[in-house]
């Protein structure tokens, strides 16, 4: 808006304060209190920067409507390494040939010629670089012939090679409800191209010299479960370079699992102490071991504790049916590296066990070659490392274990974050019914914000949960159902609310050492099937990547996952607190 004191104005819409039009004015008596190019160019992205860290490192992008519309398109042609992408509503393409455009220049700027620097339409050039420019216009919208008129904008644009996607809204005319029933289609349009723009800057930036380190132990912190049931313990450890088949890796940040702290509380059979916990992190490859050929250092991976490992004799790597590659399981289930040692030393020079072929509760780990994932670059290591296992798991459960359809129905217990991530997934499949099930009623509004149509608190019903949904929610059950709490009696449940004839229930949520399963076999005769799921049925190495990179795409949002972030690794202590208080997704620390 115009600013200062006795700003000019007259009794008019389209002049004066309602229609500064983005100019510098230098003409009386306008000049003064006029500099709108320079308030939305200059001084808003410093604001932002300033007050709210937004748009930092040229990572804005910019659009309007009607009078802004124009603004946000010359704004972008005039100065287009500042902006990474540009939209419109309903924008005023060619203002030195209309009416609007005509009497403001000539007020502003003294003359319709000298608007000619504020008109998109004469600014298209062949040095314009933008990938695409996208505009929204009603069909309706009573300004559309004499005022705005997009097709001149568009052909000017054919004429120099800049694409340019114009939506024909029909029956929209020129108001603000316009806007918002397209507003989110331009937010995700900007959005890509920022998370892009990103990507490549951390892409650029994030090299490390590894040179000095390489064929050499590496003294580093780490968390150090000592002993079942009590807190990880900072310690110095030495861990030794790679051997053949193997990858050492900077762990850039962890997130915490439940699966972390079911060993660390002594429950899981294969548990064993001293050992650095850790399964979901992210790396950047320091050194490799003699015959390592899909990585080398400076590399992003994520390790997976589902290896995969190619082998053409290998019958799991072979067949689409399962990602449960056992190259490396035996000696992984015994906290040693494939060749039965380890890689970790405490102060003392005594063995420290490795943990699900990860251990990235540690500065610096070692894993074999075929549990490394290698990904793009342009995803921020402290959110790729989700996709070590919880959220990769539970969006495989729906896409690759049970192919979950459209329109089908869905019954979700658990909503932590494998639960989540089950939702996600199930709604980007078309799911037409979400059932989130928990004890804790506090989860329903963020589980809605994921997907879920339908929230039950088991504890607040008087006849048991399947029954519940198998009955009254629904005549027959629901399409599919997945158990994410490891509880077997809710296993049972999520079964036996799974439809009559062609149900199918998975299990995700791992158990208790010795726990087991049951249920009336008339639940299976009468057609209902019993699955389970590890890692989401993906394979590692081939399709973590894909995962990362549709993440990048902006088809698989991950930042709503993260509820707590912490700096040091003596800090993991506080990341379990965090993650037993109900309240916490993922807790990622980051080294």
């Amino acid at each position: 808006s115009p600013r200062g004191e006795a700003v000019p104005n007259v009794d008019s819409y389209d002049l004066g304060i309602g229609a500064g039009f983005y100019v510098n004015a230098t003409q009386e008596p306008y000049k003064e209190n006029y500099q709108m190019y320079t308030y939305v160019t200059e001084e808003l992205p410093a604001l932002l920067e300033k007050e709210f860290k937004i748009g930092m490192f040229g990572l804005r992008s910019i659009s309007g409507h009607s009078m802004g519309g124009h603004g946000a398109l010359t704004i972008a042609l005039r100065e287009q390494d500042k902006w990474v992408s540009v939209s419109a509503f309903a924008p005023i393409c060619n203002p030195t040939k209309v009416p609007w455009g005509e009497k403001a220049f000539k007020s502003y700027l003294g003359s319709v010629e000298a608007g000619a620097v504020h008109d998109a339409t004469c600014l298209l050039t062949e040095r314009t670089k933008f990938d695409d420019i996208l505009i929204d216009q009603g069909t309706d919208d009573e300004f559309l012939i004499q005022q705005l008129n997009p097709p001149v904008f568009y052909d000017a644009a054919k004429k120099v090679g800049q694409k340019v996607t114009i939506h024909m809204r029909k029956g929209f005319d020129h108001s603000y409800h316009f806007i918002a029933a397209f507003i989110e289609s331009h937010v995700e349009y900007h959005g890509r191209r920022l998370r892009a723009k990103l990507g490549k800057m951390r892409a650029t930036y994030s090299t490390y010299d590894f040179s000095s380190s390489q064929g050499q132990p590496i003294a580093c912190k780490a968390m150090i479960a000592r002993q079942p049931r009590e807190p990880l313990v900072e310690e110095t450890i030495t861990v030794d370079p790679p051997k053949a088949g193997e990858v050492r890796v900077k762990v850039i940040a962890n997130a915490l699992c439940h699966t972390d702290i079911y060993t660390l509380d002594g429950q899981d059979p294969e548990g064993l102490f001293p050992c650095i916990l850790g399964h979901e992190g992210g790396c950047i490859v320091e050194s490799v071991g003699p015959g390592v050929t899909s990585v080398k250092p400076g590399d992003h991976v994520i390790p997976c504790y589902t290896p995969q490992c190619c082998e053409t004799s290998c019958v799991f790597c072979s067949s689409p049916k399962t990602n449960l590659c056992p190259a490396i399981r035996s000696t992984q289930g015994k906290g040693v590296m494939p060749d039965g040692t380890v890689r970790f030393r405490d102060s003392e020079g005594k063995p420290i066990y490795h943990f699900m072929g990860c251990s990235t509760m540690s500065e610096y780990t070692v894993i074999a070659e075929i549990s490394c994932a290698k990904i793009s670059k342009e995803m921020a290591l402290d959110k790729a490392a989700l996709f070590g296992c919880g959220v990769t798991t539970g969006l495989g459960a729906v896409w690759n274990t049970c192919k979950v359809e459209t329109g089908s129905t869905v019954a979700v217990f658990g909503l932590g974050t494998v639960g989540l991530a089950v939702v996600q997934a199930a709604k980007i499949a078309g799911a037409s019914r979400i059932i989130g099930i928990d004890t804790n009623s506090s989860k329903s509004e963020k589980a809605k914000r994921f997907g879920i149509t339908d929230f039950v608190n088991p504890k607040k019903l008087e006849i048991p949960i399947q029954k519940h949904i198998a009955g009254v929610m629904t005549k027959w059950g629901v399409d599919y159902s997945f158990d994410c709490t490891g509880n077997v009696n809710v296993m049972r449940a999520a079964l036996e609310c799974a439809h009559r004839g062609w149900g199918v229930s998975c299990v995700i949520g791992v158990a208790a050492s010795g726990h087991e399963i049951s249920t009336r076999p008339f639940q299976l005769v009468t057609g209902r099937v019993w699955k389970g799921t590890a890692f989401g049925g993906f394979k590692s190495r081939q399709d973590v990547p894909k995962l990362v990179q549709r993440s990048l795409d902006g088809e698989i949002p991950i930042d709503q996952y993260i509820t707590h972030l912490f700096d040091g690794i003596k800090f993991t202590n506080d990341a379990i607190v965090a993650l037993h208080s109900g309240n916490c997704l993922r807790a990622v620390v980051r080294y």
